[in-house]
């Protein structure tokens, strides 16, 4: 039991509810207790691909962390709330409507190397305290900008949008502000009105806009919201949040609780398993003999190796023996992994 189980994160479920549910899962299918972490944080609020990793794939969590990740998300024009999305109370109002070709136009300022100040509601950590827990109190919380990269971002090409949390009435929903893994506060009705199907006019007025973005490690979607907003003319809030690439995991492979919980009764876990090779489709194999593989689970150098810089994955046949680094012709660990094959036994 050493890989990825990828779920598709439901609405309403914190990263750690998540991670607890898998552990849940292995113990009903008998698999035994092993190592479980997830390789990046989705709010309560969000959806999507949420890669977790078991056993020795947990050594990969980290580099999980740092890859590039994909959203699709939907920004309400109007309201701009206190968490920057629709959990919160709304702080800032407009009358300003972007029209689609306003939005288009403004796109390529938020694309490539940029500059963002991360939500007040985050898990930032100020002064050993975290920000969301500062601004639950009431207290000021300034938020340090910091350097991400939006390597695309565009209008989204199906209308992918949920509930804008809006009111009948015409007012911002008010919605628990609480701490992002603490789950959802319950949701007032929310306006059902039909919503525009893309490509619209240029000259249409929109009152939101789904877009898709390919961004960074650090990059918060909520502030890439606010500041497209702003950008506008106008403020907004994100509505719809949802994940459709991290690192090499896409939606093809994710699954939900609901399935993994029926294979875990079925005994049948380790058939929704992705390999922990998976998690480094982007890194080469480096195949190495036994006496290197040994060598590489005590640590030690490798020498004499023709392999040009960077990062590899040295193997034993199969056999995942260690993430390894090339520099100038010699080989040095980064990360081990604990995996016998037959022949060591």
């Amino acid at each position: 039991m050493h890989g990825w189980i990828i779920l598709d994160k439901a609405h309403g479920l914190g990263s750690t509810q998540a991670v607890s549910a898998v552990k849940r899962a292995l113990r009903i299918s008998e698999a035994g207790k092993w190592k479980v972490g997830h390789g990046g944080t989705l709010d309560p609020l969000a959806t999507g691909v949420l890669p977790i990793a078991i056993g020795e794939a947990t050594k990969l969590a980290g580099r999980m962390l740092d890859s590039d990740k994909i959203y699709d998300f939907t920004v309400a024009f109007g309201v701009q709330t206190d968490t920057l999305d629709l959990e919160g109370k709304g702080i800032a109002q407009s009358d300003v409507r972007p029209t689609l070709a306003q939005v288009q136009a403004v796109l390529p300022r938020f694309t490539g190397p940029i500059e963002q100040a991360p939500p007040a509601y985050s898990a930032i950590l100020i002064d050993g305290q975290r920000a969301y827990d500062l601004a639950r109190k009431g207290e000021e919380v300034e938020m340090k900008r910091r350097s991400v990269t939006i390597h695309g971002l565009h209008i989204s090409s199906s209308q992918g949008a949920e509930d804008s949390g809006v009111c009948p009435q015409g007012g911002l929903a008010q919605l628990g502000a609480g701490e992002r893994e603490a789950g959802p506060a319950p949701t007032s009705a929310r306006q059902q009105a039909a919503k525009p199907s893309y490509p619209l006019p240029h000259g249409e007025r929109v009152s939101e806009i789904t877009l898709r973005a390919h961004v960074s490690k650090g990059t918060y979607i909520r502030s890439l919201a606010r500041d497209i907003a702003l950008a506008l003319g106008t403020v907004g809030h994100v509505t719809m949040l949802r994940r459709v690439k991290a690192g090499p995991f896409t939606l093809e492979s994710a699954i939900s609780l609901d399935k993994l919980d029926q294979a875990a009764r079925g005994g049948g876990i380790g058939g929704l398993m992705l390999p922990l090779t998976a998690g480094l489709d982007d890194i080469p194999a480096l195949p190495v003999s036994p006496d290197q593989a040994i060598a590489l689970r005590q640590g030690k150098i490798l020498t004499g190796i023709a392999a040009t810089d960077g990062q590899y994955l040295a193997t034993l046949g199969d056999i995942p023996v260690a993430l390894v680094r090339s520099d100038d012709h010699q080989i040095v660990v980064v990360r081990g992994f604990n995996l016998m094959s037959r022949e060591d036994d």
